[in-house]
């Protein structure tokens, strides 16, 4: 009990660590609008400072149940609107936060000089006169300008992003790639996340632009679901079922099917949802389950899902190496369920090896410096974390404060790297600027 407890205290400070933030950011977005609203009419004034707090304390509590899902049961699309409106309005005010901290950095800076000299100073007033605006008034709208812009692109990213399927074709040539194995077209998923989608009909016209592509094989990298098994309902697993080709459909786990992140009845002690070593002992029975309705899932789909394990392809009389991972994470505090080395046992005489691996981290960790040999290796994880820039000569996104490998072909002396921008998409229910992917390699 007292373990328990203490387990907890984490918990209890990151919950007050949020609610510390939100308060933070409401306090400097309502600075905004106090500004702004000194122009108006005091009824309207009012009008809009009353709609603001109870909008937000409204969305506030919607969000907190939507989120929990157990005292109160919506809709699956309720659910994800109450969930973007949520994080629209959070990432909105906090990049209105910005100029306004900037400008008490300023003010201060300011106050500090003033301490040693007079400053020039020129009040409202004078501004006024020169037909200016005040500074206040600038920050307020600019500050303004910001929060609508993000608010409306998330909201977009929800609505339109979400299921704005993108085909990413690429090629990569081998020298020593066996010729029977010249021109293999491989079709790649990650990321489903099952248990977040909202719109079937949309992930079904996904799945069908990639049947459309006729691919000679189909690899599927890892977090088919978000915790737990029973997210992958009989129309999902009809839905993904419907995946076929002609060398076989491979598949291996990422670090959200293993059902780490959820709060086990059964579970003994309280771990932090991952670790540094390779067996399962932490799991409890229930736990241990769902990973193996996980598991089954694969196998009713028709998917041949890779446990630390290898496949011999065979084409125009050639023979590669296929090898597939567990989830290893080098990077956060990631599961390592990935044993490369006895997934690769077996596979040293072929000429030409690919590597299924969640997390792209592993591939500098590990790959690169102990599996030479290992040709081209597909990743998925970073969803290119949903939000970013991206066009044809660049690309950009926050998570590459994280991972150097996130989105696309790397290439590391004669070793290739494959990241997956994901299918599907968690916590934040859309994607903006980063497409969901279907990717489409050839082999050269």
């Amino acid at each position: 009990m007292f373990q328990s407890v203490i387990s907890l205290i984490p918990v209890f400070f990151r919950i007050l660590f949020m609610i510390a933030l939100v308060v933070l950011f409401d306090t400097y977005a309502y600075q905004t609008i106090k500004t702004l609203c000194k122009t108006m009419q005091k009824n309207r004034a009012r009008i809009i400072k009353w709609s603001y707090w109870i909008i937000s304390i409204l969305f506030y509590v919607l969000s907190i149940f939507a989120m929990g899902g157990r005292l109160v049961q919506f809709s699956r699309g309720v659910q994800v609107s109450i969930t973007g409106f949520f994080f629209a309005m959070f990432l909105a005010k906090l990049l209105m936060t910005i100029p306004l901290v900037l400008e008490d950095l300023y003010r201060l800076v300011q106050w500090v000089i003033s301490k040693f000299r007079k400053p020039k100073a020129e009040d409202s007033e004078t501004a006024n006169a020169k037909g200016l605006i005040s500074r206040k008034t600038f920050i307020a709208r600019m500050s303004a300008g910001l929060g609508a812009l993000t608010f409306s692109g998330l909201t977009y990213g929800v609505a339109k992003g979400a299921h704005d399927y993108k085909i990413h074709r690429t090629t990569v040539a081998f020298p020593h790639l066996p010729a029977g194995f010249k021109g293999l077209k491989i079709a790649q998923l990650s990321d489903i996340h099952s248990g977040s989608f909202w719109d079937v009909k949309a992930v079904e016209r996904g799945v069908q632009m990639l049947l459309k592509e006729q691919p000679d094989i189909i690899f599927f990298t890892g977090d088919l679901v978000n915790t737990l098994a029973n997210e992958m309902t009989p129309e999902m697993i009809a839905l993904f079922g419907q995946l076929k080709a002609p060398m076989g459909v491979y598949s291996i786990l990422g670090n959200h099917d293993y059902g780490d992140y959820y709060q086990w009845q059964d579970r003994t002690h309280i771990t932090e949802g991952n670790s540094a070593q390779s067996d399962k002992s932490h799991m409890s029975p229930m736990q241990l389950a769902n990973l193996e309705a996980v598991k089954a899932i694969h196998k009713q789909m028709g998917w041949d899902l890779l446990l630390n394990e290898n496949r011999i392809l065979q084409r125009g009389g050639d023979a590669i190496a296929l090898i597939g991972v567990e989830n290893y994470g080098a990077k956060g505090r990631f599961a390592r369920y990935g044993v490369l080395s006895k997934a690769y046992e077996g596979t040293q005489n072929l000429p030409f090896k690919i590597l299924l691996s969640h997390d792209p981290s592993h591939w500098d960790a590990q790959v690169r410096k102990s599996f030479k040999d290992i040709d081209l290796t597909f990743s998925g994880h970073t969803h290119g974390a949903q939000l970013g820039i991206e066009t044809a000569n660049f690309k950009w996104s926050p998570i590459q404060l994280m991972y150097k490998q996130w989105a696309g072909l790397y290439q590391e002396g004669q070793q290739y790297l494959y990241v997956n921008r994901g299918f599907g998409y968690l916590g934040y229910p859309g994607r903006l600027g980063i497409r969901p992917e279907i990717g489409i390699i050839t082999l050269a």
